[in-house]
This record gives C-alpha cells, sequence and structure tokens, in this order.
C-alpha cells in the first residue's frame, strides 16, 4: 500500500487456480499454525522483562470507541504481548523484580458489566481458564491499577515508556501520562525512554509469524486473481473489489488488512484511492492494492493490470520502468541495509527513465500485526518482512502504476513471499486471455 515519502498512509466464485490455491498438508505432515502459541507469547513477554533492567512497564490496549462501524482493535502492542484482543480498557503491568514471581506480569480487565455486555457481547471471567488460556498467572480488575502502581512507584522507583511517543499536538501516551501522575505522588521516581523496544521485537518475525504471514499471502493471490479474471471493460470497479474479497475469503483469509484500492484509469493515479466505484473502459489500467489477513497479520500486494487484457505500447513503457525499479529494489534487501539505500535503488531505474517526480511516495515499510507495522530504528535485520513498492503516476495520461511484494530479510538476503501473484507483463496479458 503506497505510503507518503516519510510515512504511508492508512471474483466471481471462480475456482481458485492450482497455482494460488492455499497447498493441503499431506497426512502426517506438520501444518502451519493458525495462531500464534501461547508458549511464544510468554516469550515475548520474558524477552521484555529482560530488556527492561528492572524498571517497570505498563502497556494499555485501549479505551473502546463507537465500533458500529467496525470491530474495535486493541492497541497492538497489547495484542503482541499477551494475545489479548478483546478488552478494551485493559492493561498489562511488566514488573522485572516482583517478589513474587507470578507477579511479574499481570492484566488488569474492567470490571464485568452484564448490562453492557448484553449490548456488546458476553466476556470470559477471570479465573483459572482464562489464565491458562492466555498464560498469565496473575489477572486482576482495573480498580486495582492506581494502588498497584502507587506500591510500585514506592519499591521500584523507575518506571519505562512503551507506548509510541505522541505528536505535539497529540494526547501524551497513556503510560506517560500515568506515571507523570505517579512522579508528583512519590518523591524521586524516574521515568526512562524505552519506546524503541517493542518495535524492535515486533519488527523481528518468529517462524510462527513467518507462517501466519505466508497464509496471508496465498489469500491475497486468490483475490487478485479472482479480481483479475473479473476484470474487462464496461465492468464497475465496485464488480472487481467483490471478486477480490471473495477470493480472499474463498482461500480462507479471514479479514482485511486495510481499505483496499480498486483504481481504473485517472484513479489508478490516486495513491490512496478507496471509493472503488467508477466504471473500467477500454484501455484502462487499473491498480489493485489489498491484503488479506490471517491469524493476526496481514499481506500488502500491489498489482497493474490492464483491463481490456492487453498493455497499450505506452502503458507497457511504463510499467516495465516500475517492475525494473522494483526488482532492482527487491535486490537490495539484505542485512545492514538501510531502507533508504533500497528506496534509492528503486529511484535511479525511474530517475534514469525521466520519472522520479511521478514516484511521490517511499519505497515500503514494515509488514506484520499492521499494514504499516512497527517501525523500529536501524538497519534491516534477518527475520523483517517489509513491503516493496515503487509507482509511477501519469494524470495527464490516466496511467498509474505501482507493483508490491512481501519481502523476507532473510540471514545472507532476502526471500520474496508473494512470487505466486503474477507481475510479468507478458504473463498477465496471457493468463488474461485464457
Amino acid at each position: 500500500m503506497a505510503k507518503r515519502t516519510s510515512r504511508k498512509k492508512a471474483a466471481t466464485k471462480k475456482a481458485v487456480s492450482k497455482r494460488t490455491a492455499p497447498k493441503r498438508a499431506s497426512t502426517g505432515a506438520v501444518s502451519a499454525p493458525d495462531a500464534i502459541s501461547v508458549k511464544e507469547f510468554a516469550q515475548r513477554r520474558e524477552r521484555v522483562l529482560k530488556a527492561l533492567g528492572g524498571a517497570v512497564g505498563v502497556v494499555f490496549s485501549g479505551d473502546a470507541g463507537n465500533t458500529l462501524l467496525g470491530k474495535w482493535r486493541a492497541d497492538q502492542h497489547f495484542a503482541y504481548l499477551t494475545g489479548i484482543t478483546d478488552e478494551p480498557g485493559a492493561a498489562l503491568v511488566l514488573d522485572p523484580n516482583a517478589e513474587d514471581p507470578r507477579r511479574r506480569v499481570t492484566v488488569l480487565l474492567q470490571a464485568s458489566d452484564p448490562e453492557l455486555e448484553a449490548w456488546d457481547g458476553y466476556r470470559e471471567g477471570i479465573g483459572a481458564a482464562f489464565k491458562s488460556k492466555y498464560g498469565i498467572e496473575s489477572v486482576q480488575r482495573t480498580r486495582y491499577l492506581p494502588r498497584l502502581m502507587t506500591q510500585l512507584a514506592r519499591r521500584r522507583k523507575r518506571f519505562a515508556c512503551l507506548h509510541a511517543p505522541a505528536m505535539p499536538e497529540a494526547k501524551v501516551s497513556p503510560d506517560l501520562a500515568l506515571f507523570r501522575k505517579l512522579a508528583e505522588r512519590v518523591v524521586g521516581v524516574s521515568i526512562e525512554d524505552r519506546t524503541g523496544l517493542l518495535p524492535s521485537l515486533r519488527s523481528v518475525k518468529s517462524r510462527g509469524e513467518q507462517q501466519l504471514m505466508a497464509r496471508a499471502i496465498t489469500a491475497t493471490a486468490a483475490g487478485h486473481e479472482a479480481a483479475m479474471h473479473a476484470m474487462r471493460p464496461g465492468v464497475d470497479e465496485a464488480d472487481i473489489a467483490k471478486a477480490l474479497l471473495r477470493g480472499f475469503d474463498d482461500a480462507g483469509g479471514d479479514g482485511l488488512g486495510y481499505a483496499p484500492i480498486v483504481g481504473a484509469g485517472i484513479n489508478s493515479t490516486v495513491l490512496h484511492y478507496v471509493e472503488n466505484r467508477g466504471p473500467v473502459e477500454d484501455g484502462d489500467l487499473v491498480l489493485i492494492d489489498a491484503g488479506a489477513t490471517f491469524g493476526g497479520y496481514t499481506a500488502d500486494i500491489t498489482r497493474t493490470f490492464p483491463a481490456s487484457g492487453v498493455f497499450t505500447k505506452r502503458q507497457r513503457e511504463i510499467y516495465d520502468i516500475v517492475l525494473e525499479a522494483e526488482l532492482a529494489a527487491i535486490a537490495k534487501v539484505k542485512p545492514g541495509v538501510a531502507m533508504w539505500e533500497v528506496d534509492r535503488a528503486a529511484r535511479k531505474v525511474i530517475e534514469k527513465a525521466g520519472y522520479g517526480d511521478a514516484f511521490m511516495h517511499g519505497i515500503g515499510h514494515q509488514l506484520g500485526m499492521d499494514v504499516h507495522d512497527a517501525e523500529p530504528d536501524g538497519k534491516l535485520k534477518a527475520g523483517m518482512i517489509v513491503t516493496i513498492e515503487p509507482g509511477i503516476y501519469l494524470p495527464e495520461e490516466k496511467i498509474g502504476v505501482r507493483i508490491e511484494d512481501d519481502i523476507l530479510v532473510t540471514d545472507k538476503g532476502r526471500k520474496n513471499l508473494s512470487p505466486m501473484i503474477v507481475k510479468d507483463a507478458a504473463e498477465i496479458e496471457r493468463l488474461m486471455r485464457g
């Protein structure tokens, strides 16, 4: 999904071909996981406890908002450390030096409210079943949070901010706001900046995370193929979008990583176009930027197709430049390289062709639980998954081309996780003819 220069924003029931259909596990084979294990969540918390070095950290799940337009979504740092995604107003307290080892990790949940739950859904209790489900022994209600934090302020004297810092015009992060109140009331309390810790951990994907993302990409591949087969002059962008989403669902995707983009003609040149309701005319290019989710992780893929099944000479010229730029950028990905260097590799190709001003966004971003996942400081590391997505946008010609793949940084280089999604121009034309 195209990102601003410094940051990136926000089928008909055709059978999915063997080329993009999810692979079935053979008898006796170990299948990919459906979710992150309780053991892995515990390991994540242990890494944070160790890194805190005796300071106390708090991560909040976020307040409940108006969910009439969609499901409430937990703060992703909270979800990453607990696996709990349906508890607004919750808090995770990390106390590395707790005298009782069971209280090194404490989750505090809002009190049960039967009347509210009749509207919003019934919640689990906080007994043994809940503790076993999430691998957390100390579970309390949030009414005890002020007392707990005051005790920790007196005993530990050190707090560490884990939430991302807020912009000047926004409210301060919830953990910093809490720590400031405690520092006004307890003498000698210090507050440390550890806001880079969780982005650093989240950016390097475990084997389990990589498998979940691979399943999201498999579903995404099926959706893009279904959209390609639904594409022809005379249909509406909405028809293509419906095919895309049905393809995701039929292939096992469990949601959307972001609002999909299906833009034809001049709409292909609008970076964050989301109307997806416009005519598809003969000679149009159709840009599709969409990713399915699976198990809490998302894909992010962009492809550009000719509505008529064949690129014009001019469209093919621009398309091949963008593809060359993408391949050059992908080839640059490896541990120890900065993303600006990857960006430069693509930009050189596009600038040499004379279209530097028509590539106005960055080359890509981290990918994972969020489509714009936690961005760590520093250079690429093995285990990171990043998007590579150069583009050229020429509104005066109604030509917009972006090509995007999801790339795993390996120990010595890179692996394209989405090679099954066709992007060679001749291959696209062959498949669309078929």
